[in-house]
């Protein structure tokens, strides 16, 4: 072949022909790509050295799609030619998940999905909605509670709505704050609340109505039923309460759920059964309404009218 062999020219990055420098070696040309290849790359190689190819045209009219293409990167090295191989995001055409967005739309890539939570739930996974109420960094102000009702401040750091003439007691507590009870004059009707050690309401239920937790005598189950906000309500009836006073049959509203500090609380309502089973529903109705949690900034409660 005349005019001499085809070589490297460091200077001018390039491949000549005629005679190279005799200080300069010839290394052998850098492999080909697979012309097979499905993943097209960013440059390619022919017989005049690399060049970047012509992008095709996005169809019109169609979404963003996400792919990864390796793209050929080419740097020179004082004895020869590198190539090393990137990994490359690109925006291409529809995958089917954006229908309805408009032409021209981009994706930013962030190091987190937006769909990707840790915290509360403690592992990382596909966000779920919350189960608790997340409180407002502005309260909004909540209304007084209904007539023969008054919000308590209670010592144990909550607050709740209880009917006035009920006075306060409580035990310590193997878990969390004490056991609070607030009981009618007549100590036939009251409010137990406290704290939840087991990590939901089901999974406290579960533990309750299983066989090895000691039930009241004459335990009855009612129903149980899913309540807003994540928490299950448990009606039941007993023949007897240890310690409260003999009315005969007793029913019981149970409902543990989760409080705007994402803990687990319970409020229990108690009652004669021989006079019907709204009341124990009703002073649990308002209670729970206007539960907040030690230490936790809720709606603000309206003043009486």
């Amino acid at each position: 072949m005349s005019g001499g062999a085809r070589h490297w020219n460091e200077d001018t990055q390039r491949w000549e022909t005629g005679t190279a420098p005799a200080s300069a070696p010839t290394p052998p040309p850098p492999a080909r790509p697979d012309p097979d290849s499905r993943a097209p790359s960013a440059v390619q190689w022919d017989d005049g050295g690399w060049r970047r190819p012509e992008q095709p045209a996005a169809a019109p009219g169609r979404g963003p799609d996400r792919r990864l293409v390796w793209s050929a990167v080419v740097g020179a090295a004082v004895a020869g030619v590198t190539v090393s191989l990137v990994l490359t995001f690109v925006v291409g055409q529809d995958d089917g998940r954006d229908e309805g967005n408009g032409a021209g739309a981009s994706t930013t890539a962030s190091s987190t999905p937006p769909d990707t939570v840790t915290g509360t739930t403690g592992t990382s996974g596909t966000r779920t909605p919350s189960p608790y109420p997340t409180p407002s960094s502005t309260p909004s102000s909540l209304s007084a509670p209904p007539a023969g009702f008054s919000v308590r401040d209670d010592d144990e750091g909550f607050r709740i709505a209880v009917p006035d003439t009920w006075t306060r007691s409580s035990v310590a507590s193997q878990y969390g704050m004490a056991v609070v009870n607030y009981r009618s004059p007549d100590s036939e009707r009251r409010l137990q609340i406290y704290q939840v050690s087991e990590a939901s309401p089901r999974a406290s239920f579960d533990t309750f109505l299983s066989a090895k937790t000691t039930k009241p005598d004459g335990f009855r189950k009612l129903d149980l039923r899913v309540v807003a906000g994540g928490g299950y309500l448990l009606e039941y009836l007993a023949d007897r309460i240890k310690g409260e006073p003999d009315v005969g049959t007793w029913h019981m509203a149970d409902q543990r759920f989760y409080g705007a500090d994402a803990k687990v609380y319970d409020i229990t309502s108690y009652g004669p059964d021989s006079d019907g089973r709204d009341d124990e529903l009703r002073y649990l109705t308002v209670a729970s309404h206007w539960f907040c949690p030690p230490d936790t900034t809720c709606d603000t409660v309206a003043a009486p009218q």
